[in-house]
């Protein structure tokens, strides 16, 4: 079974920083994507970032040059360095790894994390 596992998400002011980890464990012979996403309170969950195997990123308007998002195909890891941080941040971060094959899964998967908390004061 894979699993996601975020961390790294906390309490922190605005302009401020945090850097958030996600590690994917399991059998996992290769996955294609690997992004985050966030949902507020009463909202839908939003794209934060993404980036392909081939390392091409995309970013949500909202975080453009604010975010930056790495991956570690070797330990299929994804961070997202988060500064400059707003209020309007503040969500719940999910980790997502899309296209994930493994040594006993003929068809490529889909999986997403628990979460990690980013609370961002004023």
């Amino acid at each position: 079974q894979v699993q996601l596992v975020e961390s790294g998400g906390g309490l922190v002011q605005a302009g401020g920083s945090l850097r958030l980890s996600c590690v994917a464990s399991g059998r996992i012979f290769s996955i294609n994507g690997m992004g985050w996403y966030r949902q507020a309170p009463g909202k839908q969950r939003e794209l934060v970032a993404t980036i392909t195997t081939g390392g091409s990123t995309n970013y949500a308007d909202s975080v453009e040059g604010r975010f930056t998002i790495t991956r570690v195909h070797a330990n299929n890891t994804v961070d997202l360095q988060m500064n400059s941080l707003k209020p309007e941040d503040a969500a719940v971060y999910y980790c997502n790894a899309n296209g994930v094959r493994t040594y006993y899964t003929s068809s490529p998967m889909n999986y997403w994390g628990k979460g990690t908390l980013v609370t961002v004061s004023s």
